[in-house]
């Protein structure tokens, strides 16, 4: 396996395997522990087909549904996240880590892509290792002990939302609110990382919103400096695999009268710390 990194502060691409022939145990090993250094992956040329991308996230983690859309009929853990032609918003179009609402965030997420636009259509991720680590200690300190208030219901991701739940929603929608640390230490790598975000994190607990808002907006910008960011470029083909506990995304809306589709797939993550 080759690994390219993609900036200095994350992303790297993988390539030298077809996840066609399936993924051996020492190729998981190798594509996780690149997972765990970089934070994001990517893998061109890899025009999966359903079956065999389920069966390469079963071997990344355990799959599980994503709260507002129906799967694909015969892979229900296989979401279709797209935008169409006559669509003005992206779906999820602002910077966020997947479902921090749940008590039980996802681990990762890898979206592949099926149908992408002649030009746009990138995708940017952000270091939250990096957003922390460039923290003044007394700020580090600050945020120690506090405590984020994620929901689904903030406006502008809800939004990015209305034209797949018209399309492929589950039925009645549900809001789902949790509690996590401001900053969370990675179970795996043991370092830390900020862990709000501006679709999701609405405000601080003990806090009004009064008190919290200018703190949060001061993270909520720090946290996309453009140094703690790659960007990258679909093909048909690629898929991208991204550690949702130490990154945010976030799709860029720059191609209307075009049409986007990718297959999303969610695994199972644990209880922020």
């Amino acid at each position: 396996m080759r690994v390219k990194k993609t900036a200095g502060a994350l992303g790297a691409e993988l390539s030298g395997f077809d996840l066609r022939q399936g993924t051996p145990a020492s190729l998981a090993a190798e594509i996780r522990a690149a997972l765990l250094e970089h934070q994001v992956i990517f893998m061109r040329g890899q025009p999966l087909e359903p079956a065999q991308y389920l069966a390469f996230a079963q071997a990344m983690g355990e799959p599980v549904d994503y709260p507002f859309l129906q799967g694909l009929p015969s892979f229900p853990r296989i979401i279709e996240v797209k935008k169409l032609e006559h669509e003005r918003v992206n779906f999820g179009g602002v910077w966020h880590s997947d479902t921090t609402y749940l008590e039980e965030p996802p681990m990762g997420s890898m979206l592949l892509a099926r149908e992408v636009p002649p030009q746009g259509g990138d995708t940017l991720f952000a270091s939250q290792y990096a957003a922390y680590e460039a923290l003044s200690d007394t700020m580090k300190r600050l945020l120690e002990s506090l405590v984020g208030i994620s929901t689904s219901s903030k406006a502008d991701i809800s939004r990015t939302r209305e034209d797949r739940i018209r399309s492929d929603g589950k039925g009645e929608q549900r809001a789902f609110e949790a509690r996590h640390p401001v900053v969370r230490t990675h179970p795996e790598t043991g370092r830390k990382a900020l862990y709000v975000n501006v679709a999701h994190t609405d405000g601080i607990e003990g806090l009004t919103r009064e008190e919290s808002a200018p703190l949060l907006q001061f993270l909520f910008e720090h946290q996309v400096r453009p140094e703690f960011t790659c960007r990258f470029a679909w093909e048909p083909g690629s898929i991208a695999f991204w550690d949702n506990r130490c990154t945010l995304h976030n799709p860029v809306n720059d191609y209307h009268g075009y049409r986007r589709v990718m297959h999303r797939i969610t695994l199972r993550g644990d209880r922020p710390a």
